[in-house]
């Protein structure tokens, strides 16, 4: 679900809620609840799940090069001292 179509789905039952005479000034509250929310949402640094799948794949693809480069560094450094011993 969007982070949009949560906040579409939040206020609405929010507004349901309401007693009669308040969802006369629903529009205005909506639109005050929407933005504290936006404005909540954004504080919290929240990410897309797609955003976070992208940074997860870098991270695995660092992880292994780093790996790679580990296993690169300990091979030099053996054959470096067979020919020092």
């Amino acid at each position: 679900m969007g982070k949009q179509n949560f906040i579409d789905e939040f206020l609405h039952e929010f507004s349901s809620l309401l007693p009669e005479d308040l969802r006369r000034t629903r529009a205005d509250m909506e639109k005050n609840a929407r933005a504290a929310l936006n404005a909540a949402l954004k504080r919290m640094e929240l990410v897309t799940r797609e955003e976070f799948d992208v940074q997860t794949a870098l991270l695995a693809r660092t992880r292994a090069l780093v790996e790679e480069l580990q296993n690169k560094v300990a091979e030099l450094e053996r054959e470096k001292s067979k020919t020092n011993g």
